[in-house]
């Protein structure tokens, strides 16, 4: 896990939410509000973009109904290279109209107005410094290859905890003292493609876990947990090499704060 209080200069932006997982993407409206009728839904299923799981034709000026002030519609360049060919360039982070619109889309319709510009801050920061942590999952394969890696898809799962999510609420309840903290916020899971030694492309999926700390000199802070999924060998050997790495540094006395 990696510790990061909002006021660092250590990522500045982030973006849309993250990758789809091996099962189909879902919709990003929760389908639980109107169960019995699906067709309630305001998203077009038929126009969802299958990189961001989002609508592919959202504007980035129009106004919801009702709206009181105007927001900015300017869109901020991401550190994040896009899709699977140079060409795509970088991610783009959506503007505050385009966040509020997407909250009111989904059923979030008392959102502050004023408020969604800190909102699209805190949505970026957070996504530049889970960008961070996968280039540090992913260095020992760029140095390989030669060649860094790229976001290829996402999607946001607030509502599906993750296993290992699960597993600390779990032991927070055993030992409080050493587990006990707030379920994540938010899910995000990220498609990465990987280069190989010889070019080969490879996709690679992370989970992203979002948790609140404490505030700090007034500020909020976050932990952010950054991993590979647990669907490949692959996958398996480097969480398995990182724990055995921690275990051995901390045996030696080396172990200290996680970054």
């Amino acid at each position: 896990m990696v510790w990061i209080p909002f006021w660092s200069n250590r990522g500045k932006k982030a973006e849309d939410t993250v990758a789809e997982s091996n099962s189909a993407a879902k919709c990003p409206v929760d389908h639980s509000k109107f169960p019995k009728n699906e067709a309630a839904c305001p998203v077009d299923h038929t126009k969802l973009d299958p990189r961001t799981n989002m609508p592919a034709n959202l504007s980035p000026t129009q106004r919801v109904p009702g709206q009181k002030i105007l927001l900015p519609t300017e869109r901020t360049i991401s550190s994040i290279p896009r899709g699977d060919d140079e060409k795509e360039g970088l991610w783009e982070y959506p503007s505050p109209q385009q966040m509020l619109n997407a909250m009111v889309r989904k059923g979030h319709k008392d959102t502050p107005e004023a408020d969604v510009p800190a909102m699209v801050d805190v949505h970026n920061f957070l996504n530049e410094g889970a960008w961070d942590e996968i280039l540090k999952w992913e260095q020992k394969y760029t140095n390989i290859s030669g060649k860094n890696p790229r976001l290829l898809k996402f999607t946001g799962r607030p509502n599906d905890m993750s296993p290992r999510a699960v597993m600390i609420q779990v032991l927070g309840r055993i030992y409080p003292s050493k587990f006990g903290t707030e379920p994540p916020f938010d899910r995000h899971d990220w498609t990465v493609l990987r280069y190989g030694q010889q070019g080969e492309k490879n996709e690679v999926r992370y989970v992203i876990d979002y948790y609140s700390g404490e505030l700090e000199e007034g500020y909020p802070t976050f932990v952010l947990d950054v991993r590979p999924a647990l669907d490949s060998f692959q996958s398996i050997y480097d969480r398995s090499e990182l724990w055995s790495r921690q275990v051995f540094e901390k045996a030696l006395g080396r172990g200290g704060k996680t970054e």
